[in-house]
């Protein structure tokens, strides 16, 4: 319990450094020095310090949604184990339950954005709903290819006793890898840096929110990316608890980061994909994951 703790802890520290490390290496790749990886601490800290401007045509579902995204990656990443050891909430099932929190978010995320009124909000709810429809069952087919060939249906059972052969698995982690930059509104599938009506998707959901509540959206963003991430790299890096805790502290942090280096050039080195193309693109890691999740049966 006390290792599920701690586990626990680091995740809530460190996750905001992947948006450091992702800025720093596009920096990079662009002739610039970049900012600093603790940029975005800095920027969290200063947003929970202003004031918050609501508009007289939200509800209280627009105000409470912040909290909720938050509470709810908070919970996922509970769920999910890390370094090789059980998470802090393990029960079977619990990858059920671990699904359906990620949707929770998303829903009220889309929610407070047609709470607005605005029909560009709308807009982009619409998109991030649409692409949701066909990212999301990648990550559930995998995630069921996994509970297949372990025999459990929990996280904390799936993940460390993994054994698939490699082809197998390098279908799931680049599906995995296609639900990561879409779950994440990262380049290809969108770009977080852009404020053009006719491409954003997640940044336009979040337009009308200032001060400590967008704070909680950029926690809970960066939260999700450490979440989605970790499954990646304990998958490749299948870790057992009696690897001693700091080795495989130290090996999954390494793999957070090669992770995070990853999606820095990805997006420095590819533009951003029409959107009539990425359904192509997510309906491509939906087939990887239904292959693999065939050829573990045999």
């Amino acid at each position: 319990m006390r290792l599920s703790i701690i586990n626990f802890i680091t995740g809530l520290v460190c996750a905001p450094c992947m948006l450091g490390i992702i800025n720093r290496t596009k920096a990079k790749f662009a002739g610039k020095k970049g900012e600093p990886i603790m940029q975005v601490y800095f920027d969290i800290y200063k947003l929970l310090k202003k004031g918050v401007v609501y508009s007289k045509t939200t509800s209280w579902i627009f105000r409470v949604a912040p909290s909720i995204g938050v509470a709810s990656v908070i919970v996922v990443l509970a769920i999910v184990p890390l370094h090789g050891h059980k998470s802090l909430v393990h029960f079977p099932g619990d990858l059920f339950l671990f699904i359906y929190i990620l949707g929770l978010m998303v829903f009220f995320t889309v929610l407070a954005a047609l709470d607005t009124g605005s029909s560009f909000e709308g807009m982009g709810g619409s998109r991030e709903v649409f692409f949701s429809l066909l990212a999301e069952p990648a990550l559930i087919v995998g995630l069921c290819m996994f509970a297949r060939n372990t025999g459990h249906i929990s996280l904390s059972e799936i993940i460390p006793n993994t054994a698939v052969d490699e082809p197998v698995l390098l279908l799931v982690v680049l599906a995995f890898f296609i639900v990561f930059l879409c779950e994440n509104a990262r380049i290809p599938i969108d770009d977080p840096e852009t404020h053009l009506e006719l491409t954003m998707i997640h940044e336009v959901m979040v337009l009308d929110y200032s001060g400590p509540d967008y704070g909680f959206i950029m926690y809970s963003s960066a939260i999700k990316m450490w979440v989605l991430g970790m499954i990646i790299v304990e998958l490749i890096l299948p870790l057992s608890s009696s690897s001693g805790w700091l080795m495989s502290t130290i090996l999954s942090l390494t793999g957070m980061v090669i992770i995070s280096v990853t999606v820095g050039i990805v997006e420095s080195v590819m533009a951003r994909l029409r959107l009539v193309s990425v359904p192509k693109l997510l309906i491509a890691a939906n087939s990887l994951s239904i292959l693999a999740f065939i050829l573990v049966g045999y």
